[in-house]
Order: structure tokens, then C-alpha cells, then sequence
């Protein structure tokens, strides 16, 4: 199935707001966050789908007019179920200046024999910031499916003023790479990336880095963080651990300190 989603967020008197929005099966969108004060846009991806299917293709463009914060949520965990041949993603994200948008969703579920291909390509402004996150399950592990996946893929590419700033590729294939092995995932079975990136001037990075840094230490013992720094305003924050709800909670409280910096 060929699924399509645009949205675009408009910036008027001082709020945020949906300006344009087209879906097709099995996307719904649905507003969320009514009761907060801070003019900025909340938005919920539904699905009238139990997962991504065999020959399924996701279309998602999303557009951030000047001056607009968007913040997407997922509505819950999204399975990649059986398949013959394979299921493509392709999400679009063009951001003007004096932007804000965030998307950290609900951990990805890999069932036995899925084949899924995710791509990412982010375009932002001046003066803009931008929080994605991705979390990756070993897959139904109750029922002994682990990683008994084809093939995991997902590309992220940001780019600002036309050059790439940002490459990061995750890709799980465990008939070709153990995903045991020392320098993969070894003894875990969950893995998550966060990334942070940023145009405006004067974020004390550093900070911020600390600050999730002293935040992890209440899940120790019980998942690994590590933090990236970019030679720029931005950073990649790696987790690995043996449960999605933990990291996906994890990630919810960076964004909501990286959120509050717009």
C-alpha cells in the first residue's frame, strides 16, 4: 500500500498551528497537548494499521513555516510484521528559520523475517533546531523472535543551507553482521539514537550534555549511555539496554529538556 501523510505547521499572531494536512490510509493525525499555554503545535501520527506490511510504502512530508514549533508523537509501538519482499519509509522534513520540531516515537518491534528500509532527509533554517529519536527492539521476545529479522535499515541525513551536517545510518542484517559480536549490540537487546541538532546561536551544548549525563544515572546498571558531540551546536545520544519503555521514557525527558530551549 502507497500511504501518504503532509503536513505542514503555520506561524500566526504569535502560534503555532496546522496550516495544511493531508492523509491517506492508514494515517490519521489528531491534535494533542489542548491544555498547554505555549502556542506551539502538538501533533499525533495514528494508525488505522496493526503495523507496516509486506510492499507497504510510507510517504511523510512535513513542512515548518518561519516562526512555527511542531512537536509530533507516535501513538504506540510499530511492528514490522512478516514479509516476502520488503517495506519502505520515506520522510521529508523542510524547515524555515526560527524553527522548532521534535519526533521522538514509541520503540520499533521487528518480527521474524521483516525487511524494513527507513530514510530521513531534514532541511533547517537558520536560527532552527531539530530532536529525533528511533528506538530498536530485539523483537517479540516472548515468543522467541529474537532478532529473527531480514534486515533493519534507517538512514538520517540533515541538511542546512544546502550541505550536510549530519549522516547517521543504523542498519541491523544479522546473516551478515552478529549482532552478538563485540563492537554491535553484544548481551543487548534493545539499542536507541537521539539526535539533537541546532542553528541558533548561544546553546551552552555542554550543559545540555551534562545534564543527560547526570540524568542516566538513575538507570544504572540497567542501560548504557553514551554522548556524541558534533564540532557544532549538536550531539547524538546512544542507549543500549534490555527494554524499549525505559529508553522511550529516557528519550521523552531529554526532549523535554531540548524543548524547552525554543
Amino acid at each position: 500500500m502507497n500511504s501518504r501523510l503532509h503536513l505542514i505547521a503555520g506561524f500566526k499572531a504569535g502560534k503555532s498551528y496546522v496550516k495544511d494536512l493531508y492523509v491517506s490510509l492508514p494515517f490519521r493525525v489528531v491534535s494533542v497537548g489542548q491544555r498547554k499555554s505555549d502556542d506551539k503545535l502538538y501533533q499525533m501520527i495514528m494508525s488505522s494499521s496493526p503495523g507496516i506490511l509486506d510492499g507497504d510504502h510510507y510517504h511523510l512530508d512535513i513542512s515548518v513555516e518561519k516562526g512555527a514549533s511542531l512537536q509530533l508523537q507516535s501513538q504506540s509501538y510499530q511492528r514490522l510484521f512478516n514479509m516476502k519482499d520488503k517495506a519502505v519509509q520515506e520522510l521529508h522534513i523542510s524547515m524555515e528559520d526560527d524553527t522548532s520540531f521534535a519526533y521522538v516515537p514509541h520503540p520499533v518491534v521487528p518480527h521474524e523475517d521483516s525487511n524494513f528500509k527507513s530514510q530521513a532527509k531534514i532541511h533547517i533554517g537558520n536560527n532552527s533546531q531539530i530532536i529525533m529519536s528511533e528506538i530498536i527492539t530485539c523483537g517479540r521476545k516472548h515468543y522467541g523472535e529474537v532478532f529473527k529479522l531480514k534486515r533493519f535499515q534507517n538512514l538520517t541525513e540533515i541538511y542546512h543551507q544546502n550541505k550536510l551536517v549530519l549522516k547517521d545510518n543504523i542498519l541491523i542484517q544479522p546473516d551478515l553482521i552478529p549482532i552478538n559480536s563485540i563492537g554491535n549490540l553484544e548481551e543487548y537487546t534493545h539499542q536507541g539514537t537521539l539526535i539533537f541538532y541546532t542553528t541558533k546561536e548561544h546553546v551552552h551544548k555542554e550543559h545540555l550534555i551534562n545534564t543527560i549525563i547526570e540524568s542516566a544515572g538513575k538507570f544504572q546498571n540497567k542501560m548504557e549511555i553514551g554522548v556524541s558531540e558534533m564540532d557544532d551546536n549538536g550531539f547524538v545520544v546512544r542507549s543500549l539496554g534490555y527494554g524499549g519503555e525505559m529508553m522511550y521514557e529516557f528519550f521523552l525527558h531529554i526532549q523535554e529538556i531540548l524543548w524547552e530551549l525554543n
